[in-house]
């Protein structure tokens, strides 16, 4: 399921710009409410919110919602963090709250019912409230399709009944959600236009206080807290492995500025000492600096492939959800740049298997072989002239039809 195997027919080409705003140029919206999950999410509903807010400039806008989003003049009923939650056996300490906030959350926009309802990524959230508005005649639409090519499609069956229209990140979901009578668009990747094609390097290591002549591995053990528990000591321990073969090498974590007091302490037991450098934030900075990444799986690792960088990818989770999990799994990746390039392009570590021993074996291995370094930033090239669309106003442009159709 490569993404250049896709081809450009498959929702690639949504309707042009004018056309599609001259069809629906009667729809006007006045009031949105958006749900978004995780950092990630977050991201989107801001590039979205800035191009709703040019096609309707009264709009507004509430619901669960992060900083970006915020920033975009969204009210935040509810902190987007607290969507922050992966895994099964993860969930359940919070299960409660959550239930209570989206129960508290679809009474509050029943009563007073907005024009449109967004659901960003958080399926498992968002599709049950979906529904629910959606039966009480509120436009609805998901913005990331799951991941039913890479999993059991049980949630094909709640997607149907949950939106009218599905906002695809990935080309090849519009014809595949067709075939289950799920109307979609393919709106392109946001990250996508977000990153340059060639990143300056040089500049970033500049702001980053690294010198061109450093070798540098980007750490990013997550962006939840879980994560972070399950992965952080587990990278700093293969970073320690890394330092005993280079004692050159430097490491730099971006954190999520929520969780940098965390990683701060963790990083001082590394037993790293200044060769690790922990920032607040700038991942995009710290991507574009470093020659490898030892990565979290999730949409990080997308990130860096544009970024056009090699990756070691892990993870490792509560032991209850792994198994669950893996009996889902119908592909053998779960690593993005793995599965849109349908090959073990970068290896992946899960599990067991992620011990620090290995993950600082494969980080070294991509160190000491640069043409398979430029063998795999051709093929992340590839992918990111694949994955660049105007997101933002191909994702307008599909609302404001679902709109017309409702």
């Amino acid at each position: 399921m490569s993404v250049s195997a896709a081809g450009p027919s498959q929702g690639a080409k949504a309707p042009s710009g004018g056309s599609a705003a001259r069809e629906a140029a009667s729809v006007g919206v006045q009031r949105a409410a958006l749900v978004a999950g995780e950092a990630s999410g977050d991201l989107l509903g801001a590039l979205l919110l800035q191009a709703m807010k040019q096609r309707w400039p009264d709009l507004q806008t509430s619901g669960i919602a992060g900083p970006r989003m915020q920033s975009q003049g969204c009210e935040a009923w509810w902190p987007q963090a607290m969507l922050a939650v992966r895994g099964y056996a993860e969930v359940l300490p919070h299960l409660r709250k959550l239930l209570k906030v989206r129960k508290e959350l679809g009474d509050r926009l029943l009563a007073n019912k907005p024009d449109v309802f967004i659901g960003i990524d958080a399926p498992d959230f968002n599709f049950d409230l979906e529904k629910r508005l959606k039966s009480a005649g509120i436009p609805t639409v998901h913005f990331v399709s799951p991941s039913f090519w890479a999993w059991r499609a049980k949630k094909l069956i709640k997607l149907k009944t949950a939106a009218d229209h599905v906002l695809c990140v990935f080309p090849f979901e519009p014809a595949l959600l067709a075939e289950h009578g799920i109307a979609a668009t393919y709106v392109g990747h946001p990250v996508a236009n977000m990153v340059p094609m060639q990143p300056d390097k040089a500049a970033a290591r500049a702001a980053l206080g690294l010198a061109d002549t450093d070798t540098v591995v980007a750490v990013l053990p997550g962006s939840r807290q879980g994560e972070i528990k399950y992965l952080a000591q587990r990278f700093f321990q293969a970073c320690r492995h890394i330092q005993q073969a280079n004692s050159a090498i430097k490491f730099v974590v971006p954190a999520i500025p929520a969780l940098k007091p965390l990683i701060d302490k963790l990083a001082a037991q590394s037993g790293l000492g200044e060769a690790l450098q922990v920032v607040s934030g700038q991942s995009h900075a710290v991507l574009a600096a470093c020659d490898v990444t030892l990565i979290a799986s999730g949409t990080a690792t997308l990130e860096a492939a544009l970024f056009k960088r090699p990756m070691v990818i892990a993870y490792n989770m509560h032991w209850l959800s792994w198994q669950i999990m893996r009996r889902k799994m119908l592909q053998p990746w779960v690593g993005l740049p793995n599965i849109l390039s349908a090959e073990f392009v970068v290896p992946e570590y899960l599990q067991e298997a992620a011990t620090p021993t290995a993950l600082a074996q494969a980080v070294l291995a991509w160190l000491n072989q640069p043409e398979r370094v430029t063998a795999v930033q051709q093929r992340f090239a590839n992918l990111h002239r694949e994955l660049q669309r105007d997101t933002a106003q191909l994702a307008v442009q599909a609302i404001e039809r679902t709109l017309k159709l409702s």
